[in-house]
């Protein structure tokens, strides 16, 4: 079958979703697919032996994403052309997520073409401080968003969160559930203090103090004012941040924070062996791909309660904390507070039953073989339409 995935950006953006349309895209062509993979020029297209089936590069400009911190490419003058041209390759279209234009492009003329189209959301609405993008962000949603996902043939979401915040969208067919998933092989526990010792000597960090780490682009979204905050409370505590976006911390001119940026996958597994506990007080997210690796790796989590609401099973395996939008102040001596419970209460064992919970429940070619079957019933309804004796293909039951 030939598979076209679509997202805003390749994966050396290193925000979530690409990260996450990457493994798939591997995983499709671990099954025998042939798999192109369009997004924006504004990252660099995968290569060599990282490399995924047929890379194709959008003009795009990424100055919304520059000025204001907000991820979404506009396409050049060639990209109708460039899309229209994929879209008749293919025999599946597989958008990452609604709210971009070049996925609504892609929509429209996968409709027009008679492809099936399968949407994975990944997010809901972002709750930003600035009432004017909180607004925008809103009539998106309303607009762009809903009309989508009600348009594809089939939605994915990726977190119980998620769907609840598209519970009311008149969909064709019910939507599915299917959780991202994590390379256990790659995101592991330390096997002793020894390894963890080196992972810290290999980050330059000192042994004698506890490490809260983050994982994540700099921006608003992801809670950054309240970590300023928080490590300028927390002296006695390293926090580290792996990443890269608008609001550094090397600004912050606290001598307790470090930032290790240009990390893959292979190099940023050693950075959560290295620590102690992740730290994620971020909005308006689905299922963080950090906080699936953090557990993997064995860490306390702390982060925002409403992200621990995304897969119900992760009761007792996190520590949420409830924040109130706007004060800045006091959520920042909540999760200073509640990093310094995890750090006194967290021993080994409790690390190797996240890193279990992680294996089983979260697997990369499950999630691949789920999005096959699906793939093939959408193609095989689509051909029913075209030859006039379409039928509807009962739904795949809702899993977790």
């Amino acid at each position: 079958m030939r598979i076209l995935v679509c997202s805003a950006y390749f994966e050396s953006h290193r925000g979530g979703i690409e990260i996450v349309a990457g493994q798939l895209a591997r995983e499709f062509g671990s099954l025998g697919h042939s798999v192109s993979w369009l997004a924006s020029d504004a990252s660099s297209p995968p290569s060599g032996t990282n490399a995924v089936g047929r890379a194709v590069p959008l003009r795009a400009s990424n100055a919304s994403e520059r000025w204001l911190q907000i991820p979404q490419p506009i396409p050049g003058p060639s990209a109708f052309r460039i899309i229209k041209r994929e879209v008749a390759r293919a025999d599946v279209v597989h958008l990452h997520d609604a709210l971009y234009l070049v996925h609504l492009l892609a929509l429209v003329l996968a409709r027009w073409q008679g492809k099936p189209v399968v949407l994975t959301q990944h997010i809901a609405a972002i709750p930003y401080r600035n009432r004017v993008l909180r607004l925008m962000m809103r009539a998106m949603n309303q607009l762009l968003t809903r009309p989508m996902l009600g348009y594809a043939d089939q939605v994915v979401f990726i977190s119980r969160l998620t769907a609840k915040a598209f519970q009311d969208v008149n969909y064709r067919r019910p939507p599915e559930m299917i959780f991202n998933g994590v390379d256990t092989a790659v995101f592991r526990p330390a096997r002793d203090a020894t390894e963890k010792a080196q992972s810290r000597d290999r980050f330059q960090l000192a042994h004698h103090r506890p490490v809260a780490l983050f994982v994540g682009r700099f921006v608003e979204k992801k809670g950054l004012d309240v970590l300023r905050r928080a490590a300028a409370l927390g002296s006695d505590i390293d926090w580290v941040f792996a990443g890269w976006g608008g609001l550094d911390p090397t600004t912050w001119g606290l001598a307790n924070v470090f930032v290790r940026s240009g990390l893959t996958q292979a190099t940023l597994a050693p950075l959560y062996r290295a620590s102690d506990v992740l730290v994620l007080p971020s909005t308006g997210e689905g299922l963080p791909l950090v906080l699936q690796e953090a557990m993997a790796s064995g860490l306390a989590c702390v982060l925002n309660a409403e992200t621990a609401g995304a897969d119900d099973r992760f009761d007792g395996l996190l520590d949420p904390v409830v924040l109130d939008p706007g004060d800045t102040l006091n959520n920042a001596a909540a999760v200073l507070q509640a990093v310094r419970g995890a750090l006194a209460r967290d021993r080994p064992e409790q690390g190797r039953q996240r890193f279990e919970c992680m294996r089983a429940w979260y697997s990369w070619p499950a999630a691949a073989h789920h999005y096959q079957g699906i793939f093939e019933r959408v193609i095989a309804e689509r051909r029913l339409l075209r030859d006039g004796t379409a039928r509807p293909v009962p739904a795949a039951r809702v899993r977790s």
